[in-house]
């Protein structure tokens, strides 16, 4: 075997790290959190669907890319909570995470994926900004189809949630009326009523 296949058979088999990386948010009907390889493959295919909603033409292929690799570096960090602040620590250890795992690849592909890593992290395009918006779309479509579960686990308001998905307005305004009309009528039946201590 190659040097450079070997180095890829090592960095996708690295990438089976993923799938017991776990984020908040669980499977709609099942009674565990999803993990982050699940994760990557949901928003792909959310963004494929969606291509057609976005504010303005995009390179639909460039945006699955972005995807693909944007929650790799949780491999060495973890998952966060999109709610929690990411501090300049967190953003530090995610780029060097993205390193050492990119590192693992020829070094062409590693320069590629970082910059598309990088891309992500920057949200400076327009596949950058939609791509976030599939990544913050598609935990909201869970928790309105899970009647709230991570936002009610953690405490989540009405306002913080509005206010940190706004993205997916500027992405696909269509898809964010979705969305508003959805977070209303949860509203109206009570789900953000934790009491005082609002997160």
């Amino acid at each position: 075997m190659s040097s450079d296949l070997q180095k890829i058979v090592h960095f996708i088999v690295e990438l089976d790290k993923l799938k017991a990386v776990l984020r908040k948010t669980k499977p709609v009907g099942l009674d565990r959190y999803e993990n982050i390889a699940e994760h990557s493959w949901q928003v792909c295919v959310l963004a494929q669907l969606l291509g057609a909603y976005a504010s303005t033409p995009l390179d639909i292929l460039r945006v699955t890319e972005l995807l693909l690799v944007h929650d790799i570096p949780e491999i060495d960090v973890g998952d966060q909570i999109v709610y929690q602040t990411k501090d300049n620590s967190r953003a530090d250890a995610e780029r060097d995470a993205a390193a050492r795992i990119f590192g693992l690849l020829p070094e062409h592909q590693a320069d590629w994926l970082m910059s598309r890593w990088q891309e992500y992290e920057d949200r400076k395009t327009g596949e950058a900004v939609f791509a976030y918006a599939i990544d913050r779309l598609m935990p909201v479509l869970h928790n309105i189809s899970n009647n709230g579960q991570s936002w009610r686990e953690n405490r989540i308001s009405l306002a913080k949630i509005r206010a940190v998905n706004a993205v997916i307005g500027e992405a696909c305004p269509s898809v964010w009326e979705y969305v508003q009309d959805s977070l209303e009528q949860l509203s109206k039946e009570g789900l953000f009523d934790y009491g005082t201590e609002h997160t």
